[in-house]
């Protein structure tokens, strides 16, 4: 374990988020100093000061005492002391271990929005890369591709009705079993069957209220994620479908997706349901070419069943699928990711996203990681590399990024897409620049207001309290964007 003090409540997750970069195998634990067991030797202590930070670092590499310090010179700015800290804690840190982090001292998950907002300004990319090197040392690899990914974002939302407009978000969280990496809302749908159809009820109500409270604004894209969407029957996923194109004017809606996923949930009678109510975009996920590896993950579906999945997508006609694969899968090698590459290439799917392990502590696979150590996931800047060029040589571009707390060698996921075949929704969800009505257990609702405001709405995730509850959770909503 890790311990790092410090003497008053300040910045606590940026300075935990960047320790556990340079330490993904540690347990990192902040404490105030007042509180600390005089026992226990600190790792890093770090003092606050009217005018200036010190932090003190007892190494772990060389066991020689590091001290580095900041003055402060605008105090007040917040901004500039917190990216100010972080420059130190990034400094010493660094020294200390000998490694360089590709995305410096960034710990949220829209890297996008610095070099999006500084491109708003009329800011030239030559002054947006030399800002991402010296504010957040970032490496020059990533500072490119987070503004060439910018550019092209600025430019696929350009038809996207921000203030008059909105986009739905309906979570169905049922899954075929659930994934040994996944910390979604998600149960089992052998047990939950006999409460889908009232699932579906609640989600009406929601629908119908959604459709008339924002029935005088333009409806820009509606996705359908879980979970897995296609746990639902057939007759099921023909009577929500339904509903949507019945309650919602999908006139000027420029994307409709359903989160297929899982290949053993799809069928083909799922499948015609899904082209008769004019669903532009499907995912079908494989996450890895590799048979031992899906049976490890917790995922039915063999490698062949993704295969026959996507060849019957294509003879129903979609002509926009995209494909997931998850980067440091345990027990993966190099040479397994350039096979999972090669297969997909055969495919040749509309889009790619390409995922780096984020280890979450509600999923399973933290204790399995405590049992085989987290060196059996391998994702490194060779991996990333065999994952974009074969995205490239597939005629696709890089159109969205975005990243987690404690992702498998501290890189990002990326959405590649061929032209004309970007996810409009993946982009809005992490841009921020419209309101998100989201409906179902589970799922947050963002509400943008004007000066960039966001407040933001949770279902509870308990489809039982959910289904119960339903009443309440269109109150919040109507209490939230009744500020719209």
């Amino acid at each position: 374990m890790l311990i790092v003090t410090i003497d008053k409540k300040q910045y606590e997750y940026d300075i935990h988020s960047l320790v556990k970069a340079f330490y993904p195998e540690e347990d990192v634990t902040l404490v105030l100093e007042e509180d600390r067991n005089q026992g226990s030797s600190p790792y890093l202590e770090i003092q606050y000061g009217e005018a200036e930070i010190i932090l003190l670092c007892h190494s772990r590499v060389d066991g020689q005492d590091r001290t580095d310090n900041i003055k402060l010179i605008k105090p007040e700015d917040k901004g500039s002391v917190r990216n100010q800290l972080k420059q130190l804690l990034y400094r010493v840190l660094s020294a200390d271990t000998g490694k360089t982090l590709p995305w410096g001292t960034l710990t949220g998950i829209r890297p996008t929005k610095i070099p999006m907002g500084m491109l708003e300004e009329n800011k030239s990319e030559e002054v947006i890369l030399q800002t991402m090197k010296d504010i957040y040392a970032i490496s020059e690899e990533k500072a490119k591709l987070s503004i060439d990914i910018a550019k092209r974002e600025k430019e696929i939302l350009s038809a996207i009705h921000y203030k008059e407009g909105y986009s739905v978000y309906i979570g169905i969280p049922f899954c075929p079993t659930t994934c040994l990496y996944c910390s979604f809302t998600s149960y089992p749908i052998s047990v939950w069957k006999k409460q889908v159809d009232a699932y579906l009820d609640a989600l009406e109500r929601e629908i119908d209220y959604v459709a008339t409270a924002f029935r005088d604004k333009i409806l820009d894209s509606v996705y359908i994620g879980g979970g897995t969407p296609t746990t639902l029957e057939a007759e099921q996923l023909d009577r929500l479908l339904y509903k949507i194109r019945q309650s919602f004017d999908m006139t000027q809606v420029l994307e409709f997706t359903v989160e297929a996923g899982r290949a053993d949930s799809i069928t083909r009678d799922k499948l015609k349901v899904m082209q008769k109510h004019h669903v532009t975009r499907i995912s079908v996920n494989p996450q890895t070419m590799k048979d031992a590896t899906l049976c490890l993950i917790g995922r039915q579906a063999s490698v062949t069943q993704v295969i026959d999945a996507y060849h019957m997508a294509r003879e129903e006609g979609f002509t926009n699928i995209n494909m997931d694969i998850i980067l440091g899968l345990p027990e993966e090698t190099k040479e397994d990711v350039m096979r999972t590459m090669e297969a997909i290439q055969r495919l040749r799917p509309d889009s790619l996203t390409v995922h780096s392990l984020a280890i979450k502590r509600a999923s399973r696979m933290q204790e399995w990681i405590e049992q085989n150590g987290i060196t059996t996931l391998r994702n490194t800047a060779e991996t990333m590399q065999i994952a974009a060029k074969g995205a490239t040589e597939m005629g696709m571009e890089p159109y969205y990024l975005y990243r987690q707390k404690n992702m498998s060698g501290n890189f990002e996921n990326v959405g590649y897409a061929t032209k004309g075949n970007y996810g409009i929704y993946n982009i809005l969800i992490m841009e921020e620049k419209q309101s998100i009505m989201a409906l179902g257990a589970g799922s947050i609702s963002k509400a943008v207001f004007e000066g960039n405001r966001i407040e933001r709405d949770d279902n509870v995730k308990d489809v039982g309290l959910y289904i119960e509850r339903i009443d309440e959770m269109i109150e919040r909503k109507r209490k939230l964007f009744e500020q719209a």
